[in-house]
């Protein structure tokens, strides 16, 4: 068993104002987004330009938080939103989903492509490649909170989670890290560094996240006022990446059966 490092969430505060390790993570994942986005604009076939990228940039983080935010509350916590309305608002209390901010960034970008040249899966497949990295600092800074935690466990590197109990647990913050920070962004560069067909690396992106979400659940302890939603091991983090899977696998049958290999945004 590895003892968990404790580290204060608040990095330092001056006054009433705090930086805290979670919000430095989410600024990470936009200041790498904006990098990625402006170096990968360069290549050749890609169709979005240099000095489109910060326009890309301010809708596709409103699309993170208040996706994010609506996410976490009707997916996870609609009761506390049915009780207290106001709930939603109250970001600092913490609370965001990931597939909340993939619907926000997607709608966010069908709205920034309306004053755009661009087609919305052309905006799609070019932001793909540099979401990874947020993703990855994110669930960083969930480990930092101690927040998230895994099912218990018997392994070498089970670690106990001071805001849990005293049973050494999956520290499953890193898997997901590990899997959808670096893995994602490995494979997704590298696959967007050619052209593809429009709608590939955005699909591949849907399908990796979804294949490497759903295995990380049987290890990650279930959100405490939802539990299993069936059968004893679904969980909701389940039950909506499933369909992930599904549309992910789809848009890349679809995209290579439509468009065969021909350049992306064609």
């Amino acid at each position: 068993m590895l003892n968990f490092p404790d580290i204060d969430p608040v990095i330092f505060s001056i006054g009433p104002l705090k930086l805290h390790w979670y919000g430095l993570m989410y600024a990470i994942g936009f200041l790498a987004f904006w990098g990625l986005g402006r170096m990968h604009a360069r290549n050749r076939h890609i169709l979005v330009q240099p000095a489109d990228v910060g326009d890309i940039f301010f809708y596709g983080m409103l699309g993170v938080v208040i996706g994010g935010r609506l996410g976490s509350v009707l997916f996870y916590n609609f009761s506390y939103f049915l009780e207290d309305p106001l709930y939603v608002f109250r970001i600092w209390e913490g609370g965001m989903s990931f597939h909340g901010g993939l619907l926000g960034v997607i709608t966010a970008l069908w709205v920034c492509q309306r004053s755009k040249e661009y087609g919305l899966l052309d905006l799609c497949d070019f932001v793909a490649p540099a979401i990874p990295v947020g993703l990855g600092a994110g669930r960083i800074g969930n480990f930092i909170n101690g927040e998230l935690w895994g099912r218990a466990t018997d392994v070498p590197w089970g670690m106990v989670f001071p805001n849990a109990d005293a049973l050494a647990r999956h520290p499953s913050q890193l898997y997901q890290a590990f899997l959808e920070g670096l893995v994602m962004f490995g494979v997704l560069w590298l696959f967007a560094q050619k052209p593809r067909p429009a709608g590939a690396v955005a699909g591949l992106f849907v399908l990796l996240y979804g294949i490497f979400r759903f295995a990380v659940e049987f290890v990650r302890e279930p959100d405490a006022n939802l539990g299993f939603i069936a059968m004893d091991w679904l969980t909701m983090g389940q039950l909506l990446t499933m369909p992930m899977i599904l549309v992910g696998f789809l848009m890349l049958l679809l995209a290579y059966r439509k468009f065969g290999t021909v350049g992306q945004g064609h």
